[in-house]
């Protein structure tokens, strides 16, 4: 469905639906995006259908500029080529995918075992083919649990061992690891949950493969101090990902002021990914055409 369809169907614009004319037809989606938001698969299958090129097709009518795909590794090397090819024609930037999906839940970075080296630094090796595939610049690594019976400062030792081994694969690819903390009331026990231990991690890593992806609806939930926290951790960001706290629904529905937030961001002269990694509030197209209307509420105003 191309955008002329859509913004016809959804009813939403009613005298509106003319292209170019109209405030709620710019809102709605007549331009791109002023930052990279990234849908994922399934976000739009309402609108588009279980195809994934006619959800990229869809996504790129409305306006969105990026793209991101936790389970690209999974695909089919067939199948990574056409995602890809789709997104070089429609002008859609690849954000991440996950690096490391059997080490990441299990205390791999902390016992200090060489097996969890050698399977982590594998995981590594695949993922340079893959973003060599789809064309993606960054991939998710989730540091795993903490031991139960080593000291916190040991295990962080143990983990920056294995990302340097790491970053010596990734670097000469130009494929950067992003480091995700991730809150501990939906994820106990994990290795990494606040922003001030992954800037510790990635300042002792010293490693341009090495850097942290900001997902503000865990960071929200964990410590809150958004923008303090990113200011702070500034250097090591590499990615943001987004969802609202409580529901981590789209922006508006929760309490985080995602248009402060993004205006901030893009002021601090980040060009790089917002990845929209959360649900919808609503069902159906209806959900779809307001998660549309929400990222257009808070997008930051053209400078």
């Amino acid at each position: 469905m191309n955008r002329r369809d859509f913004i016809a169907s959804t009813g939403a614009l009613g005298a509106a639906a003319t292209i170019g004319v109209g405030k709620e037809n710019t809102r709605m989606g007549d331009r791109p995006f002023t930052v990279k938001f990234a849908p994922h698969f399934g976000m739009f299958r309402n609108h588009a259908g279980d195809d994934p090129i006619s959800q990229l097709e869809f996504a790129a009518d409305v306006g969105f500029r990026a793209w991101e795909d936790n389970g690209m590794g999974g695909r089919s090397e067939e199948e990574q080529k056409k995602i890809a090819d789709a997104m070089t024609r429609l002008d859609i930037e690849m954000g991440v995918f996950v690096l490391n999906p059997s080490t990441a839940w299990s205390p791999t970075f902390s016992r200090n075992d060489q097996g969890d080296m050698e399977k982590f630094l594998d995981e590594a090796r695949s993922a340079v083919e893959i973003a060599k595939r789809v064309n993606a610049k960054w991939a998710t690594v989730v540091l795993g649990t903490r031991h139960p019976r080593i000291e916190l400062s040991y295990q962080t030792a143990y983990a920056v061992e294995m990302l340097r081994r790491a970053s010596d694969i990734l670097a000469p690819a130009e494929l950067t690891m992003v480091l995700e903390p991730l809150n501990p009331r939906d994820h106990p026990n994990m290795l990494l949950a606040e922003m001030g231990h992954a800037y510790e991690i990635c300042r002792a890593v010293d490693s341009p493969a090495c850097k942290i992806l900001d997902d503000l609806y865990h960071q929200q939930v964990t410590e809150g101090n958004l923008i303090p926290n990113i200011d702070r951790a500034w250097d090591e960001i590499a990615y943001f990902q987004i969802g609202d706290n409580p529901g981590r629904r789209e922006p508006t529905t929760g309490e985080i002021n995602y248009k402060k937030v993004f205006t901030h961001i893009r002021d601090k002269g980040f060009t790089g990914i917002l990845g929209m990694e959360h649900g919808l509030s609503q069902g159906g197209k209806e959900g779809e055409i307001a998660l549309i209307e929400a990222y257009r509420a808070v997008e930051p105003d053209e400078a």
